[in-house]
């Protein structure tokens, strides 16, 4: 178990209590995180560990959040879900947890979810977006603020790879054979044929793929001439490099992870195009630059373009907080989740707005990059997006 927050060793604890007034010491804001620090999938999700880290380490020192600090626990579940299980019920039952965060592969969800259920806990995934967040009726612990979502990525991806070609387009689609991946793939196919595109090509790899080649190789052999991918950044990008090395000259868009904009410095290729609904740190915002520093001094694992994701879930933490009466509850953070609005700082388009029918967010944008080889770095190629979520 890796355990983080003022209360991670008994020394700690008891420095901590020269230091600040006891009610502090001893009371806190103490949240339960089950995620992949290791294992497969671990590249997109790990780095979450560090925003949450160095976000609260600097919440603590200015006096935390209405005069308490918060205690963040975190277990690796190494993306199973018999860990991810027992981990979710340990950290409500023994830790007691006001509030659970998953952040792993879909797998996981199933289990995780049946624990929040169970002991009426709410669950903030920090992955994908499932179903169960949107409206009309979001389910009542489930709550999400990551950046792809299930059905509208896809309505982003595919409008724009038709608004790149006036005539006919061959299509091929990239996904993994996990849950969420293959069910937004299959959506890609039926927005493909619905805008009068040729679904040329499917393939869905499994988790462990040593060798994409042979996918690629099916998906060049069927003449695409655009493909989507949505799935893990690892399966997205060797699926490319495969169809790259096997010679396909085509156009391809995937979702953009937290790795996306170093690669697309590595590959330097100028038809991948990458989408999301965070700012790369091209943008070089204010918070870009308070991420920047904030990572350096702490000399974090991951890079600091790697940690917007888990920033907006710790600002979202914080928002959540800032409104949950002391002491908290389960109940009164889910209350407070209900109503929550949090300024994203130009991490994102726009504000990340929940209420009691919406849990993913009211209005979602999108954004699109590439690399330009004659302007030797990350351009913008669609600006900022907006869905209304309903």
């Amino acid at each position: 178990m890796l355990r983080r927050g003022l209360f991670v060793f008994p020394v700690l604890v008891l420095s901590m209590m020269f230091l600040l007034p006891l009610a502090f010491a001893k009371e806190a804001y103490v949240v339960g995180v089950t995620m992949a620090v290791t294992g497969p999938g671990s590249e997109t999700y790990a780095p979450i560990k560090d925003a949450l880290d160095i976000y609260f380490k600097e919440v603590n020192a200015k006096g935390g959040i209405n005069g308490r600090p918060v205690e963040i626990i975190i277990e690796d579940n190494a993306n199973q879900p018999s860990k991810a299980a027992a981990q979710a019920k340990k950290l409500v039952t023994q830790d007691n947890v006001i509030l659970t965060v998953l952040a792993s592969l879909s797998s996981t969800y199933a289990p995780v979810v049946e624990v929040a259920q169970r002991n009426n806990v709410p669950l903030f995934i920090g992955a994908v977006c499932p179903l169960e967040v949107y409206p009309p009726k979001a389910d009542p612990n489930q709550f999400c603020s990551c950046a792809f979502g299930s059905k509208f990525d896809t309505r982003f991806a595919v409008s724009f790879i038709r608004g790149q070609v006036a005539g006919s387009i061959k299509l091929g689609l990239a996904g993994m054979n996990i849950p969420i991946s293959r069910q937004e793939i299959d959506h890609g196919e039926e927005l493909g044929k619905s805008m009068g595109m040729e679904v040329v090509a499917k393939e869905i790899t499994p988790p462990p793929t040593p060798d994409y080649t042979p996918y690629a190789t099916k998906i060049k052999d069927a003449g695409a001439q655009w493909v989507y991918a949505w799935a893990p950044w690892g399966m997205e990008i060797r699926t490319f490099e495969a169809l790259r090395r096997i010679g396909w000259k085509g156009n391809y868009i995937a979702w953009a992870h937290i790795q996306a904009e170093e690669e697309l410095a590595r590959l330097k290729d100028d038809s991948l195009y990458v989408f999301g609904t965070n700012a790369f740190f091209a943008d070089n915002s204010e918070t870009h630059k308070k991420i920047k520093a904030t990572a350096e001094r702490a000399k974090t694992v991951y890079p600091y373009t790697q940690l917007s994701e888990g920033w907006i879930v710790a600002m979202t933490l914080e928002a959540i907080f800032q409104d949950t009466p002391w002491p908290p509850t389960p109940a009164k953070v889910r209350a407070a989740m209900n109503r929550i609005k949090v300024d994203t700082k130009g991490l994102k388009g726009g504000p990340l707005v929940w209420t009691e029918q919406n849990h993913f967010r009211t209005i979602t944008y999108h954004r699109a990059y590439k690399w330009d080889s004659k302007k030797g770095g990350i351009i913008l190629v669609k600006d900022w997006t907006p869905s209304e979520v309903k």
